[in-house]
């Protein structure tokens, strides 16, 4: 059994940055894919961004696409997501996954974090 806990999130203005993580235990990190999903109330979990084993590969939404970027350190078994120029329409529960092959859809990863709460204010 994986465990993932994200931290990080919070309260930025228009224009802003974060940066969350999201730290695993309880398997073997390196061997997972690991991704960023969002979800805004009343809306569907929306994928944000996937990054491979070793980090070579990512492959990011649209939506984020010059302003959002992941990393991983896998000595540390903790996944990143660098939020920079952070929009309204960015308010949403951040949610770490890992899974076994690059996906944007939720239903193709393994373990999930409990989230972590973004707002951002104009």
């Amino acid at each position: 059994q994986v465990q993932l806990v994200e931290s990080g999130g919070g309260l930025v203005l228009a224009g802003g940055s974060l940066r969350l993580s999201c730290v695993a235990s309880g398997g073997t990190f390196s061997t997972y894919v690991m991704g960023w999903f969002r979800q805004a109330p009343g809306k569907e979990r929306e994928f944000v961004v996937v990054i491979s084993r070793s980090g070579a590969s990512i492959y990011s939404a649209d939506s984020v696409k010059g302003r959002f970027t992941i990393s991983r350190d896998n000595a540390k078994s903790t996944v990143f997501l660098q939020m920079n120029s952070l929009k309204v329409e960015d308010t949403a529960v951040y949610y770490c996954a890992a899974g076994r092959s690059m996906a944007v859809i939720g239903e193709l990863y393994n373990y999930w974090g409990q989230g972590t709460q973004v707002t951002v204010s104009s």
